[in-house]
């Protein structure tokens, strides 16, 4: 059993010394709560229960403390791949609720499986997601002073390997901030999150940058092509560098690799399989 989640990256010359600590040491924290959850748990549940813990928490962009877009308005997006079956779910600008990944889930049993907006708003509120308001004072500030026009780069993600061997992959964003109002992230895409019998990704970095390499799902088709984890991030990193991609990867293979890379520093994240492993 193993599980890694990431916190998205963190802007060296913008984050104080205190909020790099606080977010190390959350990720931390939930790492080891996703493993103990998943010893009594499926991959897909797990990576479902991680997500959550890092939505709701407001160090992190996703959720709660997402970026607000220019129009004044948190627009959430979230996804999940169950590797066992190949069901992906996801969510796309979700307003005013306060876990996405978890109208993901709701919405992989279903046969249409991806939903946006008002769409995915009606479904959330049929499926009994109460009304949330996400912006905290902090992102409130930064987007009155536009400061997030120079820190944009943050998504939380989840791949679990269960005890039977299953893998499964969660991604939850609040987006660039500032952005133009529904721009849509590679969250909610293949791209973004991927995952299959043989490996499980979950992306961060500059959306567009990640759907234009289909980064998740080209590393998670390399695995299965024979590549080890690592030997197919790397590739498709040297790949990203045509096009200076901004991006960084977690993933797990089937086989019990367990990998991370960014093509910019820093990334942050956090592993645990029988030890756990906390980097920035």
């Amino acid at each position: 059993m193993k599980v890694i989640i990431h916190g998205g990256f963190i802007g060296e010359s913008l984050t104080s010394p205190e909020t790099k600590r606080a977010k190390q040491d959350s990720l931390g924290r939930i790492a080891e709560q996703a493993y103990q959850f998943l010893k009594t748990h499926t991959a897909l549940e797990t990576v479902v229960y991680a997500v959550a813990l890092l939505e709701d928490d407001e160090l992190f962009n996703a959720g709660l403390g997402a970026h607000i877009q220019r129009d004044g308005k948190v627009r959430l997006s979230a996804s999940l791949m169950d590797g066992k079956t190949q069901k992906f779910g996801g969510v796309i600008n979700l307003e005013d609720v306060r876990n996405p990944i978890q109208v993901a889930e709701k919405l992989i049993k279903y046969d249409d499986r991806v939903l946006s907006g008002e769409g995915a708003l009606a479904f959330a509120r049929e499926n009994g997601f109460d009304y949330f308001d996400p912006i905290t004072t902090h992102r409130k500030f930064e987007y009155e002073e536009k400061l997030n026009l120079n820190n944009r780069k943050g998504t939380v993600g989840c791949v679990a390997l269960d005890g039977d061997g299953n893998i499964a992959a969660a991604t939850s964003t609040g987006g660039k901030g500032f952005e133009i109002p529904c721009r849509v992230s590679d969250s909610a895409t293949v791209a973004g999150n991927f995952a299959n019998e043989f490996a499980g990704i979950s992306c961060t970095g500059v959306g567009e940058d990640i759907v234009s390499g289909a980064l998740a799902a080209k590393i998670v088709t390399r695995v299965t092509d024979g590549f080890s984890l690592q030997a197919a991030c790397d590739k498709s990193f040297v790949e990203l560098k045509l096009f200076d991609g901004f991006a960084g990867v977690i993933g797990i293979a089937s086989t019990g690799e367990i990998y991370h890379c960014d093509s910019h520093p820093t990334m942050v994240w956090a592993s645990f399989d029988v030890n756990l492993q906390v980097f920035n």
